[in-house]
């Protein structure tokens, strides 16, 4: 669980970040789900957009993935979303 400190933290690291991922028509698809821990893994802090033709709600999308990724929610604003996860392999991380 992230403090409201971390929280802030992650929120204005992530925004001057662009968003690497879009969420469309097709949902949350096992391969999105693969690229997201990878991402996850790599950056520890991503950006997701949720497209107009997109039939989940932002907030159950960020929640839904962040669940099945291990991630935690750090903020959603419009259609966007932003996660954090640890990362399992580097020694020190963004936080």
């Amino acid at each position: 669980m992230l403090s409201s400190k971390e929280r802030a933290t992650l929120r204005a690291m992530a925004n001057k970040m662009p968003a690497i991922f879009r969420l469309g028509k097709d949902g949350i698809t096992q391969d999105f789900l693969a690229a997201i821990r990878d991402a996850l893994e790599a950056r520890e802090l991503i950006k997701i957009d949720i497209l107009n033709n997109c039939e989940i709600d932002v907030r159950d999308a960020a929640e839904e993935i962040a669940r099945r990724t291990n991630a935690q929610v750090v903020q959603t604003i419009g259609k966007r979303f932003v996660l954090y996860r640890k990362s399992y392999t580097k020694k020190e991380g963004i936080l």
